[in-house]
């Protein structure tokens, strides 16, 4: 979460003071007509108004009532190779950040690359998966919530990553293997049908689907900007209010 600063408040309190002081200034020029007691008048209440103001704004920070916390949650993208993922995740995160919320951006290539020689097969996902949930849980301590992309084609790996983190919000980008292939920009698709690619989701490894996402969507049937829209106005209805 966000503090302000001392320098801040000063900052503002000497920014409000110019238009107040000014504005003082005219008053009592108006009123009696004589530029030097008006611009006395002014100087001496800037002086002690701005102190005023910088005491004033440091008793309110220190006071809890009427402040809301934002418990940080986690948007879980999953769903089948070149489902959408990262791009959907990609948007969410952008608009979510316009709202001010404490955010990170985890996204399962990023990932790997930080750890390589991970592997693929079911063992070492969900191994992989338990260090994902802990990276969250560090996050979430710090209030931070976060969007994480990952294909996560196993119930046991998700299931972890819900008892691991709070407020974990699954979000399935249904789409069927043909609509998939179509998409394999990056001829992912063509290299494990050609058993170049091992335990790859949806081809020669399976991918389980969610039984209980909090938020379903066909990339098939929406656009990327629908389904932003879908799930930013869920995550202000129940966390950002």
């Amino acid at each position: 979460m966000y503090r302000e600063t001392n320098k801040r408040s000063i900052v503002k309190g000497i920014s409000w003071r110019v238009i107040a002081t000014t504005t003082t200034i005219i008053i009592v020029y108006v009123f009696f007509g004589r530029l030097d007691l008006a611009i006395a008048a002014g100087l001496m209440e800037t002086v002690l108004k701005v102190g005023l103001y910088w005491a004033h704004e440091r008793v309110w920070f220190k006071i809890q009532w009427g402040r809301k916390k934002i418990d940080p949650f986690n948007l879980w993208f999953t769903g089948l190779p070149l489902s959408g993922k990262t791009a959907i995740a990609d948007k969410v995160y952008d608009e979510l950040e316009k709202l001010h919320i404490p955010i990170e951006r985890l996204d399962s290539k990023d990932i790997r690359d930080l750890i390589p020689n991970i592997g693929f097969s079911r063992e070492d996902r969900n191994r992989h998966m338990h260090r994902i949930g802990f990276l969250i849980q560090k996050l979430q301590k710090n209030s931070i919530s976060t969007v994480a992309s990952f294909v996560s084609p196993y119930k046991e790996s998700r299931k972890t990553i819900r008892e691991m983190v709070k407020n974990n919000i699954v979000i399935y980008l249904k789409a069927d293997i043909d609509t998939c292939k179509k998409r394999d920009y990056k001829g992912v698709y063509k290299k494990a049908i050609a058993g170049e690619l091992k335990n790859f989701s949806g081809i020669n490894d399976i991918y389980e689907e969610p039984e209980h996402a909090e938020i379903v969507i066909d990339t098939e049937t929406k656009s990327i900007d629908e389904a932003v829209e879908e799930i930013v106005k869920y995550v202000k209805k129940y966390y950002v209010k």
